[in-house]
Formats: structure tokens, C-alpha cells, sequence
């Protein structure tokens, strides 16, 4: 449920929970204490920009677009020092909601929240890459049927930068990842995904 997740995403920011990876659920009477203003006006961006820092200390700027295009990179709050850094997720949609939380039937004041829809990607556990192998970091969408989510919320201020995926030519296409019809993570006409992509570093 696209709401449901939705309310899920913007009660564990409103909640200060910090971000592990991990879909965070609340029941109908939490949900209850958020309201959606305006919700036939959500505003949604076909462009966002993102400022970070490169690997030598200087200042740099990505612009990406939310059709599916872009890819993004964000921290894994993870303590095992074997487990990849990083998630990442192609860019679907970018979105600007007004909200107002009443916790507690105490009613807030009115607040405008950024929030991005993405599509998760997972690290391919069986592949071995690293400087000493010479190779990429091998990625690839995680399915729709599994437990983890396939496609989810996230706050923009915990983006790290842009990314650029090379397809695993190898490893060809795969039409297993989603569920049977169109969906808005693929181009009209698009019937499958490549099975693995590298990331360039």
C-alpha cells in the first residue's frame, strides 16, 4: 500500500528513528496521527540536486532526474566490518508533502517534508570483488517476492551522492524481478532488467 508506506517512512523521520535499512511499521491509530494536507497537491519534482563532498575534499553538485534514470548511494548503518558499506537505489520519484503531526491528539503545526521513492539494490553476496581482486562491486535489484522490500521511501538529506552502474553484460536480462505488469521503475515498452550491474568506483 503506497500510503501506507508512505505514513510508515514520514512517522519514523517525524519519530527522529534513525535510518538502518529496515522498514519501520506502525499501526492504523499512529497512522491516524499524521494527516496528509492537500494530498490531490502533493508536489512532485522531475529534478533534485545534490551537494556532497568528493573523495578530495572539494565541493561537488549532481543533478538527476526522477524518471528511473538515476541512481543513487546512500549509508548502511551496519556494525559487521565485512558487510558492504552502502545501499543503493535507482531514483523513481521526489516528492514534497505537506504534513501536520498530532501525537497524542496534540495537534502540530503544519510542515513540508522532501521524500524520495525509490527501488532498491542489493550487493550480489556470491560475487568477490575488491582492490586486491581488481574488480566492482557487483549490484542487482532485489526482487519483488522476497521479505525485503523491493521499492520504498527515503529521506534525501541521507543521500551520499549519484552513482553510475555499468551493466554485468555477462549476466544478461531478467524478467524475474518484478511482478507481472507495467510498472513505473521501467521505460514504456521495457519488459525486463538487467541481472547485475557493476559500481563504478
Amino acid at each position: 500500500d503506497f500510503v501506507s508506506d508512505l505514513k510508515d517512512h514520514l512517522l519514523s523521520r517525524l519519530r527522529h528513528l534513525d535510518f538502518d535499512g529496515d522498514k519501520q511499521e506502525f499501526t492504523p491509530e499512529e497512522h491516524n496521527e499524521l494527516w496528509l494536507l492537500n494530498p490531490e497537491r502533493i508536489v512532485e519534482s522531475r529534478l533534485i540536486h545534490i551537494n556532497y563532498t568528493t573523495y578530495d575534499i572539494q565541493r561537488a553538485h549532481n543533478c538527476l532526474w526522477t524518471d528511473g534514470s538515476s541512481f543513487l548511494m546512500t549509508l548502511l548503518k551496519e556494525d559487521d566490518p565485512d558487510c558492504h558499506p552502502f545501499w543503493y537505489c535507482q531514483l523513481l520519484k521526489a516528492f514534497c508533502i505537506e504534513v501536520s503531526y498530532s501525537p497524542g491528539g496534540v495537534s502540530g503545526p503544519k510542515q513540508t517534508m522532501e521524500v524520495l521513492w525509490v527501488r532498491w539494490l542489493g550487493i550480489d553476496l556470491n560475487y568477490k570483488w575488491g582492490f586486491r581482486k581488481c574488480t566492482l562491486p557487483k549490484i542487482g535489484f532485489i526482487p519483488e517476492d522476497r521479505k525485503s522490500p523491493a521499492f520504498g521511501f527515503l529521506d534525501p538529506s541521507l543521500v551520499i551522492c549519484g552513482c553510475h552502474f555499468i551493466p554485468a553484460f555477462i549476466d544478461g536480462h531478467t524478467s524475474q524481478f518484478l511482478q507481472d505488469g507495467t510498472s513505473v521503475a521501467q521505460s514504456p515498452g521495457q519488459a525486463d532488467d538487467w541481472a547485475r550491474y557493476y559500481v563504478n568506483m
